[in-house]
């Protein structure tokens, strides 16, 4: 396969489609932002796509998103590293490997490699950790692996859906019943993550698995922007069918004009047209 692409530098962007004469064809946008305070920018994107319609059907495509875990050394490092190994690691995978066990393998391989790279970058060790939020396309299914605080969102039919759950010491507090949801969203722990890639030799990631339709749209988004912006507003900006790139650039820059206090990032994938298939021992075969 080829089409590897990372992005971490400030104010990086970009867009592609896939090739006519796929079965599963996607157009995309990518934009990244230092913010409007920060000095840097400690989040890194990336994608892997297929160089035709049989990598399409073996691969599939994959779009990453890391955000270094501010108070650590290196973040920056972290969220790069992760983006790259992971998108290695995908282009490198035999053709039709399950993408839920792909996305898991990568995504705990990359925390291995962040966890030791920090832990060898001085006679001391060093602490580096990011999160991670990983969406890989194959015929008509989506999976999502995350770790952290990073989102995926389904936008469908001009509503948003939220495809992860924050893994923060708050949110897990909400989901035992400690605090409510109210609480939960004003609690001094709701920046402070429960799971992230690099902080320990194991992480615990979290897949999630569905069927996508023509029209629907993935954001993939760091909290620099959905602190800033609600899900409704995302859906008005970048479920229309509009430009994805204009629509990119337009939830970063409302974002900065109404925070801009952190880094912002944003993936935009519309699915353009998809392959049903059905699953026969772990075999796909087409749906007429």
């Amino acid at each position: 396969m080829s089409n590897l692409s990372a992005l971490p530098s400030e104010g990086s962007g970009g867009s592609g489609s896939y090739p006519a004469g796929s079965t599963l064809q996607v157009e995309f946008a990518e934009l990244s932002d230092p913010g409007k305070q920060r000095g840097h920018n400690e989040d890194c994107l990336g994608h892997a796509a297929p160089a035709s319609a049989a990598e399409a059907r073996s691969h599939g495509w994959l779009f990453v998103l890391a955000d270094g875990v501010g108070g650590t050394e290196r973040g920056e490092v972290a969220s790069q590293a992760a983006v790259e190994y992971v998108t290695a690691g995908f282009l490198a995978a035999p053709g039709g490997e399950p993408l839920s066990a792909l996305l898991m393998r990568l995504s705990q391989e990359a925390n291995a490699h962040i966890y030791e790279t920090g832990r060898n970058a001085s006679p001391g060790g060093t602490s580096m950790s990011t999160t991670l939020v990983a969406c890989a396309l194959r015929y008509d299914r989506l999976v999502v692996a995350h770790a952290g605080d990073s989102r995926c969102y389904l936008i469908r039919q001009g509503q948003a859906r939220l495809m992860t759950r924050d893994h923060t010491v708050a949110q897990d507090q909400a989901r035992l019943g400690v605090l409510s949801a109210k609480e939960a969203a004003q609690a001094p722990t709701r920046h402070i993550l429960s799971r992230s890639l690099g902080t320990e030799l194991f992480v615990n990631v979290e897949t999630s698995d569905i069927q996508v339709l023509p029209g629907d749209v993935l954001l993939l988004c760091c909290d620099g922007l959905y602190h800033s912006i609600e899900a409704s507003e995302m859906a008005a900006i970048a479920g229309h069918g509009g430009d994805l790139k204009a629509a990119a650039r337009r939830l970063v820059d409302l974002a900065n004009d109404r925070d801009g206090s952190d880094n912002i990032s944003v993936q935009l994938i519309r699915i353009r047209s998809v392959e049903r298939v059905g699953m026969y021992r772990g075999r796909p075969y087409k749906l007429r």
